[in-house]
């Protein structure tokens, strides 16, 4: 198929704009996903000695024909577009996070999830593109304002961090906040105030510690010698398993006993079947990924562009990083899935919109309008237009 720039379509501007280094890359990784949910399923359906199926790697593949919508739809989005469809994500998303409280599903003494019958949702995971479009809106917003801009983006947060630790999920409350104080350094607050920020995270970080019995518990197994913990051990058997190369496609015998291996732990699955060499190129990937979304938003003409560009690629490259380095043991666990790879409609979904607000974000645009719309004028011409 050969597509004309004479074409004026929206498909046609789409392509000629597009960061096409960036979607194949994404493409690259949810190709792996796929392969490895076919590999994780039948130690999920399954046992050792019990056959397995594939319907996790078929519910996969539905997930993933609707995250192809979603990061399609929202990379046509335009500028003012995306600030208005992040406003309703998060604020649909915040909504939820406090549904869970009352109507979530108590897992491990934790309430995260919204059970829609077939799927279940975590709203958490939409939080965080949702709020790196929102903070770079107001952040890159050249109108002035009643408060200071980095006090209008806690204001922002602040709900969705006391929901967060309410249910609790101490993960993503760090991730969130990292997100936060990677989006202000971007726009240019001091290194004062930055290593203030950081001092007091360390502070909640070591509250948390001591108020929430599981992460007490997995800080102290992660910092023992001689207790590494039962899943821990799993996943570095499971590298050692597959040593370079791998043991084969389908061949992997210790994904049957390590728990979560289609989600938290999916890297020692492709480390064990596949061995280092995918496991290197996984993490390639993520690093071109993320430095080429940096580039193209630093790139960019705008203000906005930059910082929700670059908000987009941190919070991406960071969650990554936790997952891989709790797969291999150099963090203590913390539950969290690995982008565009783990199974699960949530993590798809957040993932699909995620790198669909970056794709739009970072397009090459001929022209920039004459005026950045804040976000409060581009809600406000969405209303006028409903009205006319």
């Amino acid at each position: 198929m050969s597509i004309s720039r004479a074409d004026k379509g929206s498909f046609a501007n789409w392509w000629f704009t597009v960061d096409k280094v960036a979607l194949t890359g994404m493409a690259l990784l949810a190709g792996i996903g796929l392969m490895l949910a076919f590999a994780a399923s039948p130690a999920i359906t399954g046992g050792p000695i019990t056959a397995g199926d594939f319907r996790y790697a078929a519910r996969q593949l539905l997930y993933f024909s609707l995250a192809l919508g979603i990061m399609g739809g929202a990379s046509l989005l335009s500028l003012r577009q995306v600030k208005i469809a992040a406003a309703f994500v998060f604020a649909l998303s915040l909504i939820g996070a406090f549904l869970v409280l009352f109507v979530g599903a108590d897992v491990l003494g934790a309430r995260r999830e919204l059970d829609f019958g077939p799927v279940s949702l975590q709203p958490s995971e939409f939080l965080k593109p949702s709020f790196a479009i929102l903070a770079a809106a107001v952040l890159s917003d050249r109108a002035p304002l009643s408060m200071p801009k980095p006090a209008l983006t806690f204001l922002l947060i602040a709900p969705a961090i006391v929901i967060l630790l309410l249910q609790p999920d101490v993960g993503q409350t760090g991730l969130l906040l990292s997100l936060w104080g990677a989006m202000l350094f971007f726009a240019g607050l001091p290194l004062f105030w930055v290593a203030l920020l950081a001092a007091i995270s360390g502070v909640l970080g070591f509250t948390a510690y001591t108020i929430f019995p599981h992460v007490h518990h997995r800080v102290d197994q992660f910092l023992s010698e001689s207790d590494i913990g039962y899943q821990a051990g799993l996943a570095l058997k499971a590298f050692a398993h597959g040593g370079l190369a791998g043991v084969g496609p389908g061949a992997g015998t210790i994904k049957y006993r390590l728990p979560d291996a289609h989600s938290d732990y999916i890297f020692a699955v492709a480390g064990e079947e596949f061995g280092l060499v995918l496991c290197l190129g996984i993490a390639i990937l993520f690093g071109v990924l993320t430095v080429r979304l940096l580039l193209r938003a630093a790139a960019a003409r705008d203000a906005f562009s930059q910082l929700a560009g670059a908000g987009l690629a941190v919070v991406t490259a960071v969650q990554a990083f936790i997952n891989m380095g709790v797969a291999v043991s150099l963090l203590p666990a913390k539950g969290m899935t690995l982008p565009f790879i783990s199974y699960g409609g949530s993590s798809l979904f957040s993932i699909a919109l995620t790198m669909g607000f970056a794709l739009a974000v970072t397009r090459q645009r001929p022209k920039i309008v004459a005026r950045d719309e804040s976000l409060l004028q581009a809600l406000g011409a969405q209303k006028r237009g409903r009205l006319a």
